[in-house]
């Protein structure tokens, strides 16, 4: 979802990664010169802290913070069942102690006096590596909040294929399994490549969401030979086209000084007359040593049951949080909350001892679960309609509840299946914009697989649907106008709707009912009950015809859709030897084969007044519009009918009746809604305040909203 990071050095914070290995004694299980391993009761975490600075601020009661970087090296016993999920767990290289060994890099901002901590333990899931949620005071000064309250805060890496490209990237190190020969394991593995720019040779592993990651290595450079296979095509549902063997090569080229075939290289893709933008190429290859990903779900559940319960790791280094956390809370935002879920769903919230490994879970923007855990794992994958629509990651249940049924599929069981047989469930939010319901496929989550009635969701569970909204979030701004690029979108890319002050007020209701057992606000989601969650083909838009914008030098924008494009879900196959329900075991079948049968996708209903969903938390900017903020956007390059990935489009009103009279816009102009800007302030207040009523919003955020509503008039 979000290959960019918010480092932690925009902050002022030097993220100094420090790796650490094994013991240098590791060995092949099943080899001929194996020693004799005797396994260790207990398998050892030794915690390495390399770097210690001031964090700046001081805050409330608490005071100053301070930033500690450093690495969590470990072991896991492959024989412990709380392992055995893991996939190639018992191909993995072990220690002479019999263990199979990781490390993670972590990055912790804790009170430098403990005794004001206020006892929650704060855990963050990096994506792709990256720290996307660290506390932004320019941008967000009521991130001060979670610091005011005394938070320890924790990132720790958990994706073993993200390259140390930069200080700021958090790495986990996880083995790769090998035969019991010692020799390489090989598998069947696909991936697509997109070239923003016409490119002679693009970079493995591809795509849009992975392309960043360290890719496999093909088991051989001879794409003659079977499994190898690179096509084209325009839009996904067209017909691939295969491009012939003596026109590509794996190997690195340019146009001038090295031209096709090449300088051969396991890691890039050249092709003969080059790669060009707006194609979408697959290729599929044999590849080479699968690293056994799993291990890092196994490693970020150690990590976090030695932060909050141990005195001191194995060689006696002290525990900087000992004796004073009393709760944990987990945070994953897109593919991390993808990730979160998947901890949850293979049975990771069960410490070793028993107990929890978090009391409380929130998975933001987090429609699927992560492809993690099967053999060539691609946890980087996304899932968008043009882009990894077949991607790992799609499998495994959505349906939150012990006892789902996938009528679908045949399959029963849902994410809580586990750790409810085990008593470790979490207090669990998902949080999901609209982008969820268009593109990353969300709604099964909301109803039964055929779409035809709401579920019954866990009481331990609450599901929020942020309305109007696209992935990333939007601006927050006060915008009448906005700028349009045609070449880029058909519509106005971005989303005025922010989200960012609703996730932080749902993060303390959630600390509420973690710490304090005070129940959160019901789930705010929409429904096929009340008519709020319809086939995309039964939306019902205003009319928005000839509409003109400065920016576009007079230029109208096209009319809606009605019958809007979105991402399908279909049932797939990856072969026997692969574990759907759990989205984990070897596939075979790659890229996967089509079952005939598909999930029913359902989206947010719309106002017909003002185009802006009627479900879920509608914050102030839905409450008191100045526009309409879609959900989804289309490309605009002809003959490409897809969706922009994760964007949505804001159309502003009209600012007078005359205007919107003029264009033949049926929604309501500013003028119309507020008559004066006093009547807009009037009605963020009484938005704002009724927010704040429903715990929906800070009292802060909603000053700071109110501020800006009278600083900047949007009327006379």
């Amino acid at each position: 979802m979000h290959p960019k990071s918010i480092a932690l050095a925009a902050i002022g914070l030097a993220v100094l990664v420090a790796g650490c290995g094994g013991d240098g004694n590791s060995t092949v299980v099943g080899g001929a010169t194996t020693p004799p391993v005797v396994v260790a009761a207990t398998p050892q975490l030794r915690m390495t802290i390399s770097a210690t600075a001031d964090y700046p601020g001081s805050f409330g009661s608490v005071g100053a913070y301070e930033q500690l970087t450093g690495t969590i090296s470990g072991e896991l016993d492959p024989k412990d069942s709380h392992n055995a999920v893991i996939q190639d767990l018992e191909l993995a290289p072990v220690n002479s102690r019999g263990m199979v060994e990781y490390s993670a890099d972590f990055v912790m901002l804790k009170p430098k006096d403990m005794s004001k901590a206020n006892g929650v333990l704060r855990y963050d899931a990096p994506n792709r590596g990256n720290i996307l949620t660290a506390p932004n005071l320019t941008a967000n000064p009521s991130d001060s909040e979670y610091l005011e309250r005394g938070y320890v805060w924790l990132f720790s890496a958990w994706q073993g294929d993200v390259p140390k490209s930069s200080a700021q990237r958090l790495t986990a190190t996880v083995p790769v399994a090998k035969n019991p020969d010692g020799s390489s394991i090989t598998g069947p593995y696909a991936t697509e490549l997109l070239a923003s720019v016409a490119s002679p040779a693009l970079t493995l592993p591809g795509s849009v969401f992975n392309g960043t990651m360290i890719p496999y290595a093909p088991a051989s450079l001879d794409n003659t030979q079977p499994g190898y296979l690179l096509t084209r095509r325009v839009n996904e549902t067209d017909p691939k086209i295969a491009i012939s063997p003596a026109d590509w090569k794996f190997a690195t080229c340019d146009a001038a000084a090295n031209p096709f075939p090449g300088t051969a290289n396991g890691a890039s893709v050249c092709l003969r007359g080059g790669f060009q933008p707006n194609i979408l190429y697959e290729l599929q290859y044999v590849a080479k040593d699968p690293k056994v990903m799993g291990v890092g779900l196994a490693a970020l559940r150690e990590t976090i049951s030695f932060f909050r319960g141990n005195t001191a790791d194995a060689a006696g280094t002290a525990n900087p949080l000992a004796g004073r956390i009393t709760a944990t809370i987990g945070q994953g935002t897109s593919q991390s909350g993808n990730a979160m879920k998947t901890f949850l769903h293979l049975g990771f919230n069960q410490r070793l001892d028993g107990g929890k490994v978090f009391d409380g879970i929130y998975a933001h923007v987090a429609a699927r679960q992560t492809n993690i855990n099967t053999r060539f794992a691609v946890p980087g994958g996304g899932g968008g309609l043009r882009t990894d629509h077949r991607a790992f990651g799609q499998t495994a249940p959505r349906g939150l509840a012990a006892d789902y049924v996938d009528s679908v599929s045949g399959r029963t069981g849902g994410v809580m299946r586990r750790c409810s047989a085990t008593a470790t469930c979490p207090k669990f939010f998902l949080g999901m914009s609209g982008t969820e319901f268009w593109q990353l496929q969300g709604s099964p989550v909301l109803t039964d697989a055929n779409g035809f009635a709401d579920l019954s969701q866990p009481d331990n569970a609450r599901i929020y649907y942020y309305a109007s909204t696209q992935h990333g979030g939007g601006t927050g701004g006060l915008a009448t106008g906005i700028s349009f690029a045609p070449s880029s979108a058909v519509y106005p890319i971005g989303s005025m709707t922010d989200f960012a002050d609703t996730f932080r007020a749902l993060f303390f209701d959630l600390e509420d009912w973690v710490v304090r057992n005070t129940a959160p606000p019901a789930s705010q989601v929409p429904k096929v009950a009340d008519g709020t969650l319809v086939r995309p083909s039964a939306l019902v838009y205003p009319t928005i015809t000839g509409v003109s914008w400065p920016a576009t030098g007079g230029t109208a924008i096209p009319a809606f859709n009605y019958l809007a494009r979105y991402n399908g879900f279909p049932l797939l196959d990856y072969g026997p030897n692969y574990r759907p329900q759990d989205e984990s075991g070897i596939p075979s079948i790659v890229p996967p084969a089509y079952l005939a049968r598909d999930y029913a996708i359902l989206v947010p209903q719309v106002d017909p007044s003002t185009g802006l969903t009627r479900a879920g938390i509608r914050n102030v900017d839905v409450q008191a519009p100045l526009g309409t903020s879609l959900e989804y956007n289309y490309v605009a390059t002809p003959g490409i009918i897809d969706l922009v990935n994760l964007s949505g489009s804001y159309l502003p009103f009209h600012k007078t009746e005359a205007a919107r009279i003029a264009a033949g816009d049926t929604r309501p102009s500013i003028e119309s809604l507020y008559g004066t800007q006093a009547g807009y302030v009037t009605a963020v207040t009484t938005a704002a305040n009724s927010l704040v009523g429903q715990r929906f919003l800070l009292q802060r955020d909603a000053d700071r909203r109110i501020a800006r509503a009278q600083a900047n008039p949007v009327l006379p």
